[in-house]
């Protein structure tokens, strides 16, 4: 800031940068709870109805089915809401011990119905790790994003897989996206972190995509976490992005006395201060 009160150019860059950020990071909740509220309107509706059947039949075969499908319904339930306050713990902005394979499953979750819609079959395998040192709801938002973009490079169908492995020479767990989808070609490969730089025409059926900030939103969430965002991947075949972070170690100091790192400002902009 110069005498007269005012940012300088690079300090006004940085700070368009955060407001990008939190315009991302709201614009990607609006979507979760939309999806959400849309999900529990579903749930409500069988539990509805078969409530109605069980009234109106009598016998006891019927009200068995009935009793079973709105137990069903309200298991699904319960696994939508532990997910939300999933999110709700995770809000924290402190680096914490943070177990990969739960934030994966509640994700999961939040995207099951989408995945289904658009014939997107899961498989998870996760080896056993150690927690890494993470802001939860940082990492969740960058593995929403990349696993909506994943389904989206599927658009009839395919297959999306989630690895967790460890490590134990660099002691960094690996957390990878992979997608059976059209791939992206090596061309367009160093530019895909680039802000605003997108592969995708505009939103797509689902009204997600197109803006050209997320990949480059996680890169620096990443980066701050002192990982490593990467991307392999092969037209026709599909793409693979991997989540490198540190395993959490305990240190004397509590984690709320580490600050995050700024997300997105320029080491330029950050000494300007």
């Amino acid at each position: 800031m110069n005498s007269g009160g005012q940012l300088s150019p690079e300090q006004q860059i940085a700070l368009l940068e955060k407001q990008l950020i939190q315009a991302q990071r709201m614009a990607a909740l609006g979507e979760l709870v939309g999806t959400t509220t849309h999900e529990f309107n579903n749930v409500l509706m069988t539990i509805l109805n078969y409530a109605k059947l069980g009234l109106r039949h009598k016998d006891e075969p019927t009200r068995d089915k009935a009793f079973d499908k709105i137990m069903a319904a309200a298991q699904r339930a319960e696994k939508i809401t532990n997910s939300v306050l999933g999110l709700a713990r995770n809000r924290k902005e402190e680096f914490a011990a943070t177990e990969l394979s739960k934030l994966v499953e509640e994700s999961l979750v939040l995207l099951e119905r989408e995945m289904q819609k658009y014939r997107v079959m899961v498989r998870c395998e996760f080896a056993d790790v150690p927690p890494v040192r993470a802001v939860g709801n940082q990492i969740q938002q960058v593995l929403l994003n990349l696993m909506t973009n994943a389904r989206q490079a599927m658009p009839n169908g395919g297959e999306l897989l989630l690895l967790i492995n460890y490590d134990v020479a660099s002691n960094m767990v690996d957390l990878t996206v992979r997608d059976s989808g059209s791939g992206i070609p090596q061309e367009q490969l160093p530019k895909i972190f680039d802000r605003f730089y997108s592969t995708k025409d505009g939103p797509d059926a689902s009204g997600k995509g197109g803006t050209g900030v997320g990949l480059s939103t996680c890169k620096d969430i990443v980066d701050a976490h002192q990982g490593r965002l990467r991307v392999e991947s092969s037209v026709g075949r599909g793409t693979a992005f991997t989540i490198r972070l540190p395993v959490f170690q305990q240190v004397a100091a509590p984690a709320s006395a580490m600050p995050i790192a700024e997300l997105g400002i320029p080491a330029a902009a950050k000494a300007a201060k």
